[in-house]
């Protein structure tokens, strides 16, 4: 009677190991993560750091050559409540926006419990950041990978005064291929201007120093200066909106060489006549600030965009639409084809500014938007705990 001699041979052994790691690198993160199971050496691979980082560069790059060809408006991202699960669960959604107005979801990711009290504050190349929504624990910040299920705590200073506006920005460093995290707080009477700063290739906190001479020549000795969100990554840098009782700016953050710079307020005084409201936004690939507010005319809606960025003269108010209907609204930015997204009593609405066209999006329940012009996912966090 013959027998069978059974032999175990790795993919390494069949294959090269560049062969292996050049296959890997081109599968989806959903794929990539379901042959960790094939063997040792496939799961030793994909969770390398330098494997991570090749994936993700690979997918970076070939999401932004997609830009130019989509066939779409872009992206949004939301939160909302599955009514349909026991108990009822929020989901992280992403949905194409097709350019008849229509919505198709490509995506939802479940979040995770302990994220109830919790906001998100940013996103980036597939990576979220959230922070507490409660003051006294606004120091406890995540980086939450959906599309890999895994999420890294960060603990920032705790506030030491409950005046203190505490605002966050996550950002991309395309020249060492790292994450950051810019914490700026408001800047107090006889106190330093400090920022803190947090590089996920090293996994700390640094403080930095910002300039007085940066924040428009303000003499510390006497009130505050405010941040407010949110902070807004691009082109490069973090921005986020600050004021005083005589001076508003942008103040801005380059995440590459760590410098701050001023950027010029548009050339309005809306931002302190009582009832207006000022966010800082994106709009179809400029700078822009959203202004709205109740006069004697109703309820004005003013768009202002920095047509070539850093350069304060290039500054053009696009906008000026009567938006009675407006009142109570909660705005979450500009949709990638230039469309205002509102949530108002009518649920989740689009708006095209030319025309005031309304179309109530098929979302319910969403109690945070996003838009961004790609859907990238990547296995950063994968070589964590």
């Amino acid at each position: 009677m013959s027998q069978t001699t059974t032999t175990t041979t790795t993919v390494r052994e069949l294959l090269p190991e560049d062969v292996v790691e050049d296959i890997l690198g081109h599968l989806p993160v959903k794929s990539s993560t379901r042959f960790r199971g094939v063997s040792k050496s496939c799961d030793s691979i994909i969770t390398d750091t330098t494997f991570i980082t090749r994936h993700f560069k690979l997918n970076l790059n070939q999401s932004e050559s997609l830009i130019s060809t989509n066939t779409h408006s872009g992206y949004l991202l939301y939160t909302t409540k599955d009514e349909n699960s026991s108990p009822s669960s929020k989901q992280l959604c992403t949905a194409v926006c097709n350019n008849d107005r229509t919505l198709t979801q490509v995506s939802s990711f479940e979040i995770p419990a302990f994220f109830d009290e919790c906001k998100i504050i940013g996103f980036c190349n597939g990576l979220l950041c959230l922070a507490s929504d409660e003051k006294e624990l606004c120091h406890i910040i995540y980086l939450w990978n959906p599309s890999i299920r895994m999420f890294k705590k960060l603990l920032a200073t705790p506030l030491t005064d409950e005046d203190t506006i505490s605002v966050i920005g996550l950002a991309y460093n395309s020249q060492n291929n790292d994450f950051k995290i810019l914490r700026l707080l408001s800047v107090f009477l006889g106190t330093e201007a400090e920022a803190e700063i947090y590089s996920l290739s090293t996994d700390s906190w640094r403080k930095v120093v910002i300039s007085m001479e940066i924040l428009g020549g303000y003499e510390p000795n006497f009130g505050t200066i405010d941040i407010y969100p949110p902070c807004i990554f691009f082109n490069g840098a973090l921005h986020s909106v600050a004021a005083s009782s005589h001076h508003v700016f942008i103040l801005s953050f380059n995440v590459n060489d760590e410098s701050f710079r001023e950027i010029k307020w548009p050339p309005t005084f809306l931002y302190c006549v009582p009832g207006y409201f000022t966010e800082l936004a994106l709009f179809k690939g400029s700078l822009a600030v959203f202004i709205y507010g109740n006069n004697h005319q109703g309820v004005l809606c003013h768009i202002w965009v920095m047509e070539e960025y850093g350069v304060a003269e290039s500054w053009t108010r696009k906008y000026m639409v009567q938006m009675d209907w407006f009142w109570d609204g909660h705005f979450f930015g500009f949709a990638d084809n230039g469309e205002l997204l509102i949530k108002n009593a009518l649920g989740l609405v689009s708006i095209d500014l030319e025309s005031q066209n309304r179309n109530i999006l098929a979302i319910e329940g969403a109690d945070w938007v996003g838009s961004t012009t790609n859907s990238m996912e990547s296995l950063i966090l994968l070589d964590g705990e």
